[in-house]
């Protein structure tokens, strides 16, 4: 084991020996760091990370194929746990404690979709048990945290996939091949956003109160900093992102998603520089993430922009009017702009110059599913489309654009060193510090 934890390599061995000694029928399967190179006829031991509607919809996706079983469900809330340890009551184990899960003998992999300031000190300590993983988004919170996550899958030969399930989208496809066809001609500005409008009570106002029985709090906190048990923290995904230390707002929440498609079409790497204004304007809810952000990275020769705003929806092209969850990605060319959400895209000709509107031959071929990709993947050892490798490149700009508002200034990264340039503060705050006794995993990084 690294230093994530207080927990020794002997004591996590002895778990280890303890746990694959407790006995219970399960199906017999190979585990995934003996399945040879194009598979193999064992089935896959999946453990479910954060018993959520998320993890259990990544979670259920995988359960039905048939090299796939359920062998664990892990979370600190027990209703949410037993939950899906009924639902596979013939082959998961309930655990309270990760490493738990990550001991045990007949799990292979983990889809970790907890709250994501627990996803690095996870991914890592996964990597190191040799556990493939799906990681929900966002990947991570802080600069380092991704570098440490894509280093621990480097280091240990892991297969892992992130949860921006978009991305297996016949539209995205779409819009990749159109885009690198060439006929927008040199495209100079990707503009994205993601805009909502919660009123200016946002989530509400529920008061802070003593966890439930069922909730272990503290675990809950794990590494973040201690906050008050408040329940539209552990609500949902949704609330969640109105918190600001366990989410990092809704930035981290969508942009994952969104800016992944000008990332994809246009093969980018990290932003030489990031500047990100905003800040809680108009909500006065139990929250404290930022109700308004507005983004700027810059490429060699390209500039992105990110827009969010959970205190408007107007969205362009996209609707406008009635109160409503909107996103869009925009594609400014010389000839033309092309622009898309999730489900659609549409070609706008700058006048005369766009030549030939009509579409390329697709040349991508469709996704099997997000979550059954990881599966294939698991099984040939050849990582998936949403790796580590290449999130990384999602990530860290939106964790820089997040380090950029707390600062108040731009903050200029060195794509070839992959460090933060000119800044002693931003680098050092790049670092998390976890709430003792976790430990950041520096090794990684």
């Amino acid at each position: 084991m690294s230093d994530t934890q207080p927990v020794s390599r002997r004591s996590f061995i002895r778990q280890a020996a303890t746990v694959g000694a407790a006995g219970v029928a399960v199906p017999q399967f190979v585990p995934s760091s003996a399945l040879a190179k194009g598979g193999a006829n064992g089935k896959i031991g999946i453990g479910l990370i954060g018993c959520g509607g998320m993890g259990r919809a990544n979670l259920n996706a995988c359960a039905r194929h048939a090299d796939v079983v359920v062998t664990g469900a892990c979370d600190i809330w027990k209703p949410r746990r037993d939950a899906v340890v009924n639902q596979f009551k013939d082959t998961a184990k309930p655990y309270h404690d990760y490493r738990d899960m990550l001991a045990a003998k007949d799990i292979d992999a983990v889809i970790i979709a907890t709250p994501p300031h627990w996803h690095c000190v996870m991914a890592v300590d996964a990597c190191e048990a040799s556990k493939d993983i799906y990681l929900q988004k966002p990947m991570t919170l802080h600069v380092a945290e991704s570098f440490a996550v894509r280093n621990a899958v480097r280091r240990h030969k892991r297969i892992c996939q992130i949860g921006t399930q978009i991305h297996a989208s016949e539209n995205y496809r779409r819009v990749v091949e159109y885009i690198r066809s060439g006929k927008l001609g040199p495209i100079s500005v990707a503009r994205t956003f993601n805009v909502m409008n919660q009123g200016p009570n946002g989530i509400g106002n529920t008061p802070n109160s003593d966890p439930p029985a069922e909730i272990d709090w503290d675990a809950w906190v794990g590494p973040g900093p201690m906050q008050p048990y408040n329940p539209l923290i552990v609500r949902s995904a949704y609330e969640n992102c109105s918190f600001m230390a366990p989410s990092g707002g809704w930035t981290p929440g969508m942009a994952p998603h969104i800016i992944d498609l000008p990332v994809w079409a246009l093969e980018l790497g990290f932003p030489e520089s990031t500047y990100c204004s905003g800040g809680r304007y108009i909500i006065k809810d139990a929250g404290d993430a930022p109700d308004v952000q507005e983004v700027l990275w810059q490429y060699p020769n390209f500039t992105m922009t990110w827009m969010m705003s959970v205190v408007n929806s107007f969205a362009f092209d996209f609707g406008r009017g009635t109160p409503a969850r909107r996103l869009g990605i925009y594609f400014h060319g010389l000839n033309g702009t092309l622009f898309s959400n999730y489900g659609k895209h549409e070609i706008v000709p700058e006048g005369d110059m766009l030549k030939d509107a009509e579409p390329p031959a697709k040349s991508i071929p469709p996704s099997p599913g997000h979550e059954q990709e990881w599966v294939n993947c698991i099984k040939s050892r050849q990582q998936p489309s949403c790796n580590a490798d290449y999130h990384c490149k999602i990530d860290v700009p939106i964790c820089l654009a997040n380090l950029s508002m707390k600062l108040g200034r731009a903050i200029r990264f060195d794509p070839v060193t992959e460090m933060i340039v000119g800044d002693s503060e931003a680098a050092r705050l790049a670092v998390p510090e976890y709430r003792a006794p976790w430990k950041f995993p520096r090794q990684y990084v």
